[in-house]
């Protein structure tokens, strides 16, 4: 039984620091690429593993917004990571069995995504965004709301026709809540729109998303690859087709023409 619950962003970073390991810093700087001209350009580590992260949010889970948007604005990428992780867990809470449908739990999931989407570009690394915009914009997407389907479709096109690559990528990654349920509107809608991005990190993610279509209806893969297979770089389509047999995965990267 926990016995320790931290309240304040002070608490939560002194807790972090204490926990740095300089060795795994080093090794998580290389990872995520944080040398002059790098995508990660500039980010700070602790060298903190994701599971010690997530031991922290366990006892932080209850903190308020106020507190928490201080954790989202650290220089640490793991404290950030921390005050978002936080922001998840709280949205789980809130489409929990019994709380799906109540105005208050609505009023509550309604606030969590605004201020999500209002420090959205906190979540400035690929880490960031995967492990919060499916559990937070996500699950947004396919519970009930005050917001309708087309002030949800009108949010995410905002993200998805974004000059930040990572506003980009939450709008891609979210739609893994709805394709997990078999609603492939949001998965058709931005992979399309973003299949031509420039950055290889955006090829990852429209993949891995078309992939988890493709888990749950190959054929709706398969069709939108014919559509678009001319479109698309080599690294999405690799990722889209691992669930495919050798054969067919050889067939169409015979087919795509990108590099």
């Amino acid at each position: 039984m926990r016995i320790t619950t931290m309240d304040t962003a002070a608490e939560v970073t002194a807790r972090m620091k204490a926990m740095a390991d300089e060795r795994q810093r080093e090794t998580l700087m290389r990872f995520f690429k944080t040398a002059p001209g790098e995508y990660g350009e500039g980010d700070e580590f602790l060298g903190i593993r994701v599971p010690q992260t997530r031991s922290v949010v366990a006892d932080a889970a209850d903190m308020e917004m106020e507190e928490t948007e201080k954790l989202i604005y650290s220089p640490w990428h793991e404290i950030r990571l921390c005050g978002l992780l936080i922001l998840a867990e709280q949205m789980r809470r809130l489409t929990l069995r019994g709380m799906t449908d109540k105005p208050a739990g609505m009023k509550e999931r309604e606030r969590i995504v605004r201020f999500y989407l209002r420090h959205a570009r906190q979540a400035n690394n690929w880490d960031l965004v995967d492990l919060s915009a499916g559990k937070i914009t996500g699950l947004w997407l396919v519970t009930p709301s005050l917001s309708t389907e087309e002030e949800k479709t009108t949010v995410m096109d905002r993200l998805a026709d974004s000059t930040c690559m990572w506003e980009q990528r939450i709008a891609m990654v979210s739609t893994i809540e709805p394709t997990r349920r078999g609603d492939f509107r949001y998965v058709l809608r931005y992979a399309e729109r973003l299949k031509k991005h420039p950055h290889d990190l955006m090829h990852k993610a429209v993949g891995w998303m078309l992939r988890e279509m493709g888990k749950r209806d190959m054929n709706m893969l398969r069709a939108f690859l014919k559509q678009n297979y001319d479109g698309i770089s080599r690294t999405t389509l690799r990722y889209a087709i691992e669930r495919m047999d050798e054969r067919e995965r050889k067939q169409w990267l015979a087919m795509c023409p990108q590099p």
